[in-house]
């Protein structure tokens, strides 16, 4: 996503959490219409999370600058303004947890480094990797063009958007067509809101009814107005979509789409700054970890399985630059 689809759409979900998280730290998530399966998700929101640890590959830990090795830290930086499952707090309000800090940590013990996660704004992930005090970001950062010119690139997800509706509405979308007529709220400036702008284009071409595109200036508001009726549908980031839809009940995720649109398939990297000298030991090391069946087991227990890619990319095709 841009900062903008990132920022506000992820915000749109951290109160469900408060919702359903028990006393025990567990929270216990209904099928989430596709993107976790046919049985219920336990997600363990305590500070002591468990995770899935990886162990030192050599080999690939020599791909580490030595720099790095030597200062035996991997410093990552993760946005605070996440919410489930990429990134959030959990029960103690202080430990970050999710998705992200869990993939970030397999790789840190991949490369046989203590990882240092240092939870920041977003744009002050890249302020961080800019300056040299961040070795990297897991945040769900999209490989674009543009970023590429300053940025490289490790994928570890695919970058999927999501229409999410009242729980039950029978509606399902693959296109255009399915959205003619219909009142779809979605963040301005973000890549879903393109689509859904080239969608309503397509639809008065064909003598259909554009999208009746809506928007809100606080992004809780979406989910008031999907739940009384003042919209049929939100356009947001896969991952939040799914989850909120899981862990309320009272959605569900209609459709995906690639977070570049038709013609690329948008795909979530690990970050460093261009020349850092990481990005060989970042793609090694989640090949390893995709390999070895861990990386897997990570995105199931937050209900991602979904997004999980083969083999991670360096510096793929990302979204194209919008203006020269």
């Amino acid at each position: 996503m841009n900062r903008h689809a990132l920022t506000a759409a992820l915000a749109l979900t951290a109160g469900s959490l408060l919702l359903t998280a028990c006393g025990n730290g567990k929270a216990e998530i209904p099928d989430a219409g596709g993107a976790a399966g046919s049985k219920a998700l336990k997600v363990n929101t305590s500070p002591e999370q468990h995770r899935i640890r990886g162990k030192k590959a050599p080999k690939i830990a020599a791909l580490v600058p030595a720099r790095i090795r030597e200062r035996g830290t991997l410093n990552l930086g993760q946005s605070t303004g996440s919410a489930p499952p990429l990134a959030f707090y959990a029960t103690d309000d202080r430990t970050l947890i999710g998705v992200e800090r869990d993939l970030s940590t397999l790789v840190a013990d991949t490369l046989g480094l203590k990882p240092h996660i240092e939870p920041l704004s977003w744009e002050n992930l890249f302020v961080g990797l800019d300056s040299g005090k961040l070795d990297g970001v897991f945040s769900n950062v999209t490989v674009t063009e543009e970023r590429k010119a300053k940025y490289d690139f490790a994928t570890y997800r695919k970058d999927e958007l999501a229409l999410e509706a009242a729980k039950g509405s029978g509606w399902k979308v693959r296109g255009a067509k399915d959205v003619a007529g219909k009142r779809i709220a979605v963040d301005s400036g973000t890549n879903q809101e393109k689509i859904l702008v080239d969608w309503s284009k397509e639809n008065r071409k064909a003598g259909r009814a554009p999208v009746d595109i809506k928007y809100y200036k606080n992004p809780s508001d979406y989910y008031l107005a999907l739940q009384s009726g003042r919209i049929d549908a939100y356009f947001g980031p896969n991952p939040t979509s799914a989850y909120h839809a899981a862990t309320t009940g009272r959605t569900e995720v209609i459709g995906t789409f690639s977070g570049a649109g038709q013609g690329v398939q948008g795909k979530i990297a690990a970050t460093t700054k261009k020349g850092s000298g990481l990005v060989d030991a970042y793609a090694a090391a989640l090949q390893h970890v995709i390999d070895n069946g861990s990386y897997q087991k990570v995105l199931k227990r937050w209900g991602l399985e979904s997004e999980a890619v083969r083999k991670s990319e360096i510096n793929p095709r990302g979204l194209p630059r919008t203006a020269e």
